[in-house]
C-alpha cells in the first residue's frame, strides 16, 4: 500500500509538471514567443527554472500531502497560492535576471493558463478516482483498534464521507460496544491473528491517552506485520480547531491551535502590508478626506474631532485607540449600573454627520494611526471597549482568545456580517467563533481577501453598520 501511495503521488507530479510545461507552450504561442521558446537555450533555461520553482512552491504549500480528506476547494485554494506565488517568483527572477525575452504579459498568460488546466486535470483526476473507489479500486482497509467515543466518531466520520476511500474493516476492544453493528472482531489481544489472516492497510489506534502499554503493543505486533500505523491522541475535545505538532529535541510538541500569524516571518510580511498600505492610504486618500471629515463634524457639533478610548490590543495590553467623534460630547459609555451602552440603531446619543460615518465605517479611518504605531493591525479581530471586554471574557467561551493577535480595523467577523450590537450573548459567540477561525487559519492571502470585502461593504452599505 506504502508503494501504491508514492505512485500515486508521482503520478500527480508528473501529470501537474506535464500541464506546465504543455502552459508555457500556449502562452508562448498566444504571446508570439513559440520560436523562442523552442530555439533559445535561454527560454529554455527558463521553463526549468519555473519547474524548480514550481517543485519549491508545492512542497512549501504541501500540495501533494495526504489528499483523500482533502475537499476539491482546499485544494484549488492551495493551487492558486502556488501559481500566484510562482508567478511572482518569475517576474522578480526576470527582472533581476534583466532579460527581456518574456514580458509580464506573458507570465500572467502562463500563470492562467497553467491555473485553468490544472484544476481540469484534478477534476478529473478526482472523477477517475471516485469511478474507481465506486468499483471497489484503491480503497484502504482500515482496521481501528479502540471503540471509545474517538473510535465512534472515526467511523461515523467515514461513513459520511465515502470520498474519502476508505472502509472500515472492524474493531477491537475489550469491550463490545452497540454502535459496533457487526464491526466488532474480537479484544485487542487477537491483533495478530487478524493481521496474519486479512489484508489490512493501515490500523489506527483510537485508544485513550492512558492505555500506553496497550498502545506500544498494538505497534509492536503493527510492524511485525509491516503494517502502517496511526494513533488518534484522545485529545479531539481540546483540539477542536487546527493544531500544530512539532519537535522540542526528542519529544513531540502538539499546539493546542495553531497561530500562524504569531510567528516572527509571517508577523513580518503582514507588518509589511500594514505599511504599506496605510502609507498609500495616507499618501493619497487621507491628506485630503481628514480636513472634510473634520470640517463637518466641527460644523454639526461642538466638541473635538477625535475620540479617543482605551482598548485592549495583543496579549491584553491597552492601547489608545483613534476614531472620528460620531457621538454628542456628554454621551456616557456606561448606564447607572456600569454595564457597556453599545451604540444602538437610531441611538440618540449619534450626531447627523456621525450616523453617516458610522454608515460608511468612515470613522474608523483615524486607526490607521494606531496601525502606523503598531498597536493594530489592517486585518484583525475588532478591539472591544473595556467594559465589553469585561463582561464577556466570563460568559463567552475562548473570548478572550482574541487577543492572540492585534487588533485590526476591519475582520473576518465583520465581513461576515458580525458587527455592530451584540445586545444577544450568541452574537458575540458567533463573532467570537470567526475571530478565531481567522486566528487558526490566517494568510497573506486572507488579509487581502478580507480587505476588499470591506471596501465592497462599504460601497454597497452595511445593514449592521450604525
Amino acid at each position: 500500500m506504502q508503494t501504491r501511495r508514492k505512485l500515486l503521488k508521482t503520478l500527480r507530479q508528473i501529470a501537474d509538471i506535464t500541464v506546465i510545461i504543455f502552459s508555457f507552450i500556449l502562452a508562448s504561442i498566444i504571446s508570439y514567443e513559440y520560436n523562442k521558446v523552442i530555439l533559445s537555450f535561454q527560454n529554455i533555461s527558463l521553463l526549468i527554472i519555473i519547474i524548480g520553482l514550481w517543485s519549491i512552491f508545492s512542497n512549501n504549500f504541501r500540495l501533494y500531502d495526504e489528499f483523500r480528506s482533502r475537499n476539491f476547494a482546499i485544494e484549488a485554494s492551495i493551487l492558486f497560492k502556488v501559481i500566484l506565488s510562482l508567478s511572482i517568483s518569475t517576474i522578480v527572477f526576470l527582472f533581476i535576471s534583466k532579460d527581456d525575452g518574456y514580458s509580464r504579459f506573458f507570465v500572467t498568460i502562463f500563470s492562467i493558463i497553467a491555473l485553468f488546466f490544472l484544476l481540469i486535470e484534478r477534476a478529473i483526476f478526482r472523477r477517475v478516482l471516485k469511478y474507481l473507489r465506486a468499483n471497489g479500486k484503491n480503497i484502504r482497509n482500515i482496521l481501528v483498534v479502540g471503540a471509545g467515543e474517538v473510535g465512534e466518531r472515526l467511523l461515523y466520520t467515514i461513513k459520511e464521507n465515502p470520498n474519502f476511500g476508505y472502509r472500515i474493516f472492524g474493531f477491537l476492544d475489550d469491550e463490545k460496544k452497540s454502535f459496533l453493528n457487526g464491526n466488532y472482531l474480537g479484544k485487542i489481544e487477537d491483533l495478530d491473528n487478524v493481521l496474519r489472516d486479512n489484508s489490512i492497510d493501515d490500523v489506527i489506534i483510537a485508544l485513550p491517552n492512558y492505555a500506553m502499554d496497550k498502545i506500544e503493543c498494538v505497534v509492536r505486533i503493527c510492524e511485525q506485520h509491516t503494517t502502517r500505523v496511526r494513533i488518534i491522541p484522545d485529545y479531539f475535545k481540546v483540539l477542536k480547531g487546527k493544531y500544530d505538532i512539532s519537535m522540542f529535541g526528542k519529544f513531540p510538541i502538539i499546539s493546542v491551535r495553531e497561530d500562524k500569524v504569531n510567528e516572527l516571518v509571517w508577523r513580518f510580511t503582514k507588518r509589511i502590508l500594514d505599511l504599506v498600505i496605510t502609507l498609500i492610504s495616507f499618501i493619497f486618500l487621507f491628506s485630503w478626506i481628514f480636513p472634510i471629515i473634520s470640517i463637518f463634524i466641527k460644523i454639526s457639533s461642538k466638541g473635538p474631532i477625535f475620540f479617543v478610548q482605551e482598548r485592549w490590543g495583543r496579549d491584553n495590553k491597552r492601547f489608545k485607540v483613534i476614531k472620528f467623534r460620531s457621538m454628542v460630547v456628554e454621551s456616557k459609555d456606561t448606564d447607572i449600573n456600569g454595564k457597556y451602552k453599545q451604540a444602538t440603531k437610531d441611538d440618540p446619543r449619534i450626531t447627523k454627520i456621525g450616523a453617516f460615518l458610522r454608515k460608511t465605517n468612515l470613522d474608523e479611518l483615524p486607526q490607521f494611526i494606531n496601525v502606523l504605531i503598531g498597536d493594530m493591525s489592517l486585518v484583525g479581530p475588532r478591539p472591544h471597549p473595556g467594559p465589553l471586554n469585561e463582561e464577556s471574557r466570563d460568559k463567552v467561551k475562548q473570548y478572550m482568545l482574541r487577543h492572540l493577535v492585534k487588533p485590526g480595523i476591519t475582520g473576518w467577523a465583520q465581513i461576515n456580517g458580525y458587527r455592530g450590537e451584540t445586545k444577544d450573548i450568541r452574537l458575540m459567540e458567533k463573532r467570537v467563533e470567526y475571530d478565531i477561525w481567522y486566528i487558526e487559519n490566517w494568510n497573506i492571502w486572507l488579509d487581502i481577501q478580507i480587505i476588499y470585502l470591506t471596501l465592497w461593504n462599504m460601497v454597497k452599505g452595511d445593514p449592521n453598520a450604525y
